[in-house]
């Protein structure tokens, strides 16, 4: 069992930067893949990032390719969201979610939900 706690949103100009961090609880941390999402008012929840559980591999959805990295600290027990060069389309709240070990870019295939936390980005 993980459990999540987002933390790092807030309100940035377009063009700024933000960087969100993901603190798991629980033994299996170091074994599970890790994503994030996010979700727009009125919207559904979207991939934006996942990392596999050794770190050694990242994905990410087309929008935020080169503008968004993805990374994790095992030793820390928290995944990482650096959000650069960020548009006003960013906006949303976002999420962190685990799975055993493999990625996806499915939110159905992910265990372990976070409770979100918003970022808005002004134009």
């Amino acid at each position: 069992q993980v459990q999540l706690v987002e933390s790092g949103g807030g309100l940035v100009q377009a063009g700024g930067s933000l960087r969100l961090s993901c603190a798991a609880s629980g033994r299996t941390f170091s074994t599970t893949a890790m994503g994030w999402f996010r979700q727009a008012p009125g919207e559904e929840r979207k991939f934006v990032a996942a990392i596999n559980w050794i770190g050694t591999m990242t994905y990410y959805e087309d929008s935020v390719k080169g503008r968004f990295a993805i990374s994790r600290d095992n030793a820390k027990n928290t995944v990482y969201l650096q959000m650069n060069s960020l548009k006003p389309e960013d906006t949303a709240v976002y999420y962190c979610a685990g799975r055993n070990r493999y990625t996806s870019s499915s939110e159905y295939d992910y265990d372990y939900w976070g409770q979100g936390t918003q970022v808005t980005v002004s134009s």
